[in-house]
């Protein structure tokens, strides 16, 4: 079967599941359980795959294969169920065919913890605490026992039909994209709160492809969400010659990076569980960590964003300027400057328009980061791309590798897109034509203009787009004489009707 009908049978399976927690829980919250689930279902396959390659190779040897199993990517153990008085109950391996055989138990949602309990010890390496933010046996989520242990079941017998062992699915990617579509999918139901965990594919490639990662690369995301722009980011270097590191706040988001980068076969990645800004987490030697690219789609404007330590910042990531309190933008920004390698790291990052030309504060940083030589690009991105929010936002591009006063190269792509229902998308031939444009840096009529140091203080160091490039189209000519008897014409006719109307009215008496 071709790849692409494969990953369209898993997304109809996984979307079926969803029947069971919709009017349940809130929409945010139905990825918890259903990829968490289907995380399982794919370990699971793999072992079954594994198992069977080893009873080849070793002639049925069940010692040489449990020695082989153990030096596996990650390891099943085996769950022990005593009773009161520690007698042994059952034992089995923590698997997904295993939960599906106690479908009916009415401790259903307790054996799953228990099961996701034992992966994550068993695998601490990779899973530590992924599955600690996630209650399957939650009343106040999934409801009282009877409703929950049905709920369960269903989701159970949902995923059951899947068959995720890698000899059936062709490309090695393919739950790892599979899993991406569906987070995209979640994020699209899921409101506001989709802005938490996810970013478009075609935003996460544009930028990905601008900041232009190289072999041997320390690549980071200070706002990784699931992770799906930093695997894109680690993806553009053709090889696996790089190393991927981010951060998130958000506990429930967090772990779903850390599957999300597992089914990606990125097993080494470093992804921190913490605020960034109040406690960045990747350090070395009492310095934060630098890194040869930084990208992010930090939360737009966020409130709250922790203004109260930034005057006492152990690293000084606020020498510029402190950032207003209800406007954290400029704070993230400056942390990954502050993160990127010296002379060389490239940092791109997504931003409201309003981080362009905000004064205050905001315009003391941003005239510091052009004085500085940083700023290398402002692209302009179309309406309506992110999950709940419909106002445009930008790229903006540093490079800390800039020698010479280099000119800004702006452009404004707002114009060139598909129109969605509910959610517009770059097409390949948009992002085509953004990073071509960026590598030229050339101007074009109506779309770039590679701006000067003068020209940007002439402005003020307001980097909104219209300033630089000019889109207006200019109004078709009027030809007056002939509008002129287009209405002379009309009001002839005009007096034509009202002639005939007057001599209806007449013949019927309205006279």
């Amino acid at each position: 079967m071709p790849d692409r009908d494969k990953r369209t049978d898993i997304f109809n399976v996984v979307w079926r599941a969803c029947d069971t927690f919709r009017g349940v829980i809130d929409p945010a919250q139905y990825k918890d359980y259903i990829l968490t689930m289907l995380f399982v279902k794919y370990l699971s396959d793999i072992r079954k795959s594994k198992i069977a390659e080893f009873e080849k190779k070793y002639e049925g040897n069940q010692l040489r294969i449990e020695r082989a199993l153990k030096l596996e990517r990650f390891v099943i153990p085996e769950i022990e169920i005593k009773d009161a008085k520690g007698s042994m109950e059952e034992a089995f391996p923590a698997t997904f065919d295993s939960l599906y055989e106690r479908r009916d138990r009415p401790n259903i949602g307790a054996l799953i913890n228990v099961l996701l309990e034992h992966l994550e010890d068993a695998n601490k390496a990779k899973l530590h605490n992924v599955f600690r933010n996630i209650d399957f046996n939650s009343e106040a989520n999934l409801g009282q026992a009877r409703q929950r242990n049905t709920r369960l079941k269903n989701l159970l017998e949902d995923l059951v039909v899947l068959d995720l062992r890698p000899e059936n699915n062709g490309d090695r990617d393919l739950i790892g994209d599979v899993y991406e579509y569906l987070i995209a999918r979640f994020a699209a139901t899921a409101g506001k709160k989709a802005g938490e965990f996810y970013t478009p594919a075609e935003v996460s490639e544009t930028l990905a492809r601008l900041v232009s990662p190289k072999p041997g690369d320390r690549i980071c995301d200070p706002a990784c969400g699931s992770g799906s722009l930093l695997i894109r980011a680690g993806k553009q270097v053709g090889s696996d010659d790089y190393a991927l590191y981010g951060q998130e706040m958000n506990g429930s988001t967090w772990a779903l990076c850390k599957m999300n980068m597992f089914l990606h076969n990125v097993d080494s990645a470093r992804i921190e569980w913490e605020d960034t800004i109040r406690a960045p987490q990747l350090v070395e030697d009492d310095a934060l960590m630098a890194f040869d690219v930084v990208v992010a789609n930090p939360p737009f404007s966020l409130d709250k964003w922790g203004q109260e330590v930034a005057a006492g910042d152990r690293y000084n990531r606020f020498y510029r300027g402190i950032p207003p309190k209800s406007k954290g933008d400029w704070a993230f920004i400056s942390h990954m400057l502050a993160t990127a390698v010296e002379a060389k790291g490239r940092v791109g990052v997504v931003v409201p328009h309003g981080v362009l030309f905000r004064g205050g504060q905001e315009g003391k940083i941003r005239e510091a980061t052009v004085r500085e030589n940083l700023l290398d690009a402002v692209i302009g991105l179309p309406a309506n791309l992110f999950y709940g929010t419909g106002i445009p936002a930008a790229l903006m591009i540093f490079d800390k590798a800039r020698k010479s006063a280099k000119k800004v190269l702006f452009i404004d792509a707002s114009r060139d897109f598909e129109q969605g229902t509910n959610q517009n998308r770059l097409r390949s031939e948009d992002i085509e034509k953004i990073v071509s444009t960026f590598k030229a840096r050339k101007a074009v009529d109506k779309y770039a203009h590679p701006a000067s140091f003068e020209e940007i203080e002439e402005n003020e160091f307001n980097l909104n787009i219209p300033r630089y490039v000019d889109t207006f189209e200019p109004e078709p000519e009027i030809d007056i004489a002939e509008v002129q008897k287009e209405i002379d014409q009309i009001e002839n006719e005009l007096a034509e009707t009202q002639k005939k109307m007057a001599g209806y009215l007449k013949e019927l008496g309205f006279n």
